[in-house]
């Protein structure tokens, strides 16, 4: 055993983790947003273009999006998986979720390398 250096039982404690989380961004809620996906299509709703726009002030999130039509039997799953998908994210305050119709969502809003997948 080298004797110069102290023993980790020597060594002095850690400080308490006091750093605060990590910076909430447009682009860290997208990622997050990226895992809802559309139970019919099983595409997720940042790719289907149903994301809107999202705003991030400080700690609180709004998102504005859409759902593919006013009659989606889904709508209620999704835009509740969307705002749990926001407030799991480590260090978000509020979130508040906006269900627009305008402008209407159309296939025109899917991120075109999806379009192209599925054939539009």
């Amino acid at each position: 055993m080298d004797h110069d250096q102290p023993a980790a039982s020597d060594a002095p404690p850690a400080p308490a983790s006091t750093a605060s989380p990590s910076a909430i961004t447009t682009d860290l809620v997208k990622l997050a947003l990226r895992r809802v996906k559309d139970p019919e299509l099983n595409l997720n709703i940042v790719d289907l273009g149903l994301v809107y726009d999202i705003r991030v002030d400080g700690t609180d999130v709004d998102i504005d999006m859409s759902l593919t039509s006013p009659g989606c039997p889904s709508g209620p799953e999704i835009m509740k998986d969307a705002e749990d998908q926001v407030r799991a994210m480590d260090g978000v305050g509020e979130v508040m979720m906006h269900l627009v119709w305008t402008p209407m969502w159309t296939p025109d809003r899917i991120e075109p390398r999806v379009r192209a997948y599925l054939g539009f």
